[in-house]
């Protein structure tokens, strides 16, 4: 039975979403699953529902996940509340410094879902800290989007096989 992997994102400068398109192209190669990738605010209740395990990836903003990734948490908690319990996620952070903040309270939002962790999450940090450098466009290393391609391949294989 094909498994859906679900890619939830909001991406501004361009780092977010090369992070999760080096994730998404990982997925592809794993026979038995399928990947959808979707931005955050075009995501609705029926879209996670309809998913086997999530990657949720967001920049950090002012130390925390950007507004746009926030609002679909609130749009989508309580409708799922009690729904998704159990299935796998991983998390990813482009981050201007730490993403530690974020972090937190992603995994947070995730841990009220009961959702399971599955990986480490993870924080590519752009080291972004004047005006002219957060908002310019972003890069993300081809090392680091290898990383991105780990956590996608890692996730994909693991529902492919039942093991989360």
């Amino acid at each position: 039975m094909m498994k859906t992997l679900l890619i939830i994102y909001y991406s501004y400068t361009g780092g977010t979403a090369q992070m999760i398109a080096a994730a998404a192209k990982a997925e592809q190669v794993e026979e038995g699953t399928k990947v959808q990738v979707i931005r955050a605010e075009d995501c609705e209740p029926a879209d996670m529902m309809s998913a086997d395990g999530y990657i949720f990836a967001t920049p950090e903003n002012l130390a925390a996940i950007a507004g746009v990734m926030k609002a679909f948490f609130d749009r989508c908690y309580y409708p799922l509340l009690g729904k998704i319990e159990g299935r796998p996620y991983a998390a990813m952070i482009c981050a201007g410094s730490d993403g530690e903040n974020a972090k937190r309270q992603l995994e947070r939002i995730a841990t009220g879902w009961r959702l399971k962790r599955v990986i480490d999450t993870l924080i590519i940090s752009t080291n972004a800290q004047t005006e002219e450098a957060i908002l310019a466009p972003k890069t993300i290393s081809e090392t680091d989007r290898a990383r991105c391609a780990v956590t996608g391949a890692t996730l994909s294989a693991g529902l492919a096989m039942g093991v989360f």
